[in-house]
């Protein structure tokens, strides 16, 4: 569990590293914050007092918008933005 909430962070940082990059297109950038603002807001899809299926639709949903994001994203971005964040 420590393992998974230290991955998320180091994916969170990297997202808002991509954000703040010159070169990611407008595109990530705007998939990028709908799923920071999707993981942030309480609205959701499927409710989360429903059991397991109100988690999971955000899991799904933010990880769907992430992997967009990184689809679109040049391969020298990330790693400059990873190499970035090994540094702070």
């Amino acid at each position: 569990m420590k393992r998974l909430l230290a991955r998320s962070l180091r994916q969170l940082r990297l997202a808002r590293a991509l954000l703040e990059h010159a070169q990611t297109p407008r595109a990530s950038k705007w998939l990028l914050a709908a799923a920071l603002a999707y993981a942030a807001t309480p609205i959701d899809l499927v409710p989360d007092w429903l059991p397991v299926v109100g988690h999971v639709d955000d899991f799904v949903v933010v990880g769907l918008l992430f992997w967009m994001a990184w689809r679109l994203v040049p391969a020298d971005v990330v790693t400059e933005c990873r190499a970035q964040i090994r540094i702070e």
